[in-house]
């Protein structure tokens, strides 16, 4: 089978000729910049500029020679649009390596942090010393919120104001650059959309006000919500239009788990998030021969019933260590509807914490109780974390199809 040919077999139901790999195919199964030369270096592979396409989290672009040596079998479809050596900026990450970070980040050191800035000019993420990534700290809509201020704010969101260059990439590049893409690789390709709604009203409005809005001002919560899907909507249509003959997978978010379960109820679910998702998923599979997969971490397994009935193929990262996150479980539960695309490796404990042996043992077993009879591709919970092992790293691919 061709790596394209073994994801959607997964995809599918159909258990492939070997077990499909995932490393950073997407923004939640990437590599920490940090770790990313320690691990070219354990594998014995030459020195390469390290270039930081998520500056948030601190990711690494993963070059292709570590993909083929772990079996990769997706790709971003960001592939296609390579940046030109004149787009990137040199930077230093916080344990001092040297980096490059795409030119158009507004980085800015000030006293005992760094800062990143809008647009505009406002502040609206930190990394302190002492930390490893950047988090949030301005919401745009927590103070006002009158009509037009969705619209107006999204510049100034940390999470949609750094993930591509300024202004709207126009159809013809977008095209020329996933088929371009499509025609280089056998990689099962992987289109980043996000249309994110509940994660969006906590990003515009904080979490606390947001969930204050959805229990104590439902109509306007619906009001907020009817907006985000008619741009989520148009988005979704020039998207597809571009790629979707060059994709296999469309990735959309929404975080909607904690470590003890979901962090809403089902019925709130219902009311406000489910009839909307499925819109714009179906929506989707009606521009586009894709499936649908959604990056959704915490302990969701209550969730997971009403996300089926919404039009969901795929789940990631499979948060194993949450509860009623058990992987033998959910596949005995759910597993003929959808496919559990991660929990093939905790990285809260085990891939940070364990011996190689100890992290290859674990993964075996993963494995064993997710693979069979397809709906499954390995990908570590979330992305690797930079104080993680590299020979950890190496222990928890070869451990996935052994020779």
């Amino acid at each position: 089978m061709t790596p394209r040919e073994r994801v959607l077999a997964a995809l599918n139901h159909t258990e492939p000729d070997r077990v499909p790999i995932d490393l950073s195919g997407h923004r939640s199964s990437g590599i920490a910049a940090i770790v990313y030369p320690k691990l070219r270096k354990h594998l014995g592979l030459e020195p390469r500029p390290v270039r930081v396409y998520d500056v948030i989290q601190q990711l690494a672009v993963v070059d292709e020679d570590v993909l083929d040596r772990f079996g990769v079998d997706c790709i971003e479809l960001g592939r296609g649009f390579a940046l030109e050596d004149s787009d990137w900026k040199p930077w230093t990450l916080p344990d001092g390596t040297e980096c490059f970070v795409p030119a158009w980040t507004r980085l800015e050191r000030r006293s005992d942090r760094w800062v990143i800035l809008s647009d505009s000019g406002r502040v609206f993420a930190h990394m302190p010393d002492g930390t490893l990534y950047f988090e949030q700290t301005y919401f745009p809509l927590a103070e006002s919120d009158g009509p037009g201020a969705l619209d107006s704010a999204l510049g100034e969101c940390m999470w949609t104001g750094v993930a591509a260059p300024p202004g709207p990439v126009d159809q013809e590049t977008l095209r020329n650059g996933a088929q371009q893409l499509r025609a280089s690789t056998d990689r099962a390709i992987i289109g980043l959309f996000g249309g994110n709604l509940f994660e969006m009203g906590q990003f515009f409005y904080r979490a606390d006000n947001f969930f204050m809005l959805l229990a104590g001002e439902p109509q306007k919560a619906h009001q907020f919500l009817d907006r985000l899907v008619e741009m989520h909507l148009a988005n979704l249509e020039r998207f597809l239009a571009a790629v979707g003959d060059s994709i296999d997978i469309i990735l959309f978010g929404d975080d909607l788990g904690m470590q003890t379960g979901p962090m809403l109820s089902p019925a709130m679910y219902g009311e406000f998030f489910k009839p909307r998702h499925t819109l714009l998923w179906n929506r989707a599979k009606e521009l586009a021969d894709v499936k649908v997969m959604l990056h959704c971490c915490g302990g969701v397994r209550d969730l997971l019933p009403h996300l089926i009935e919404a039009g969901l193929d795929a789940i990631n990262p499979v948060q194993i260590s949450c509860a009623g996150m058990d992987a033998a479980e959910l596949k005995a539960e759910f597993g003929r509807d959808l496919t559990f695309w991660g929990g093939g490796c905790d990285t809260r404990q085990i891939l940070t914490e364990a011996t190689p042996e100890q992290v290859a043992e674990h993964v075996r077993g993963q494995v064993s109780a997710m693979a069979p009879g397809g709906g499954f591709v390995f990908q570590q919970v979330h992305n690797i974390l930079a104080n993680v092992p590299p020979a950890n790293i190496v222990a928890m691919f070869d451990a996935v199809n052994p020779e």
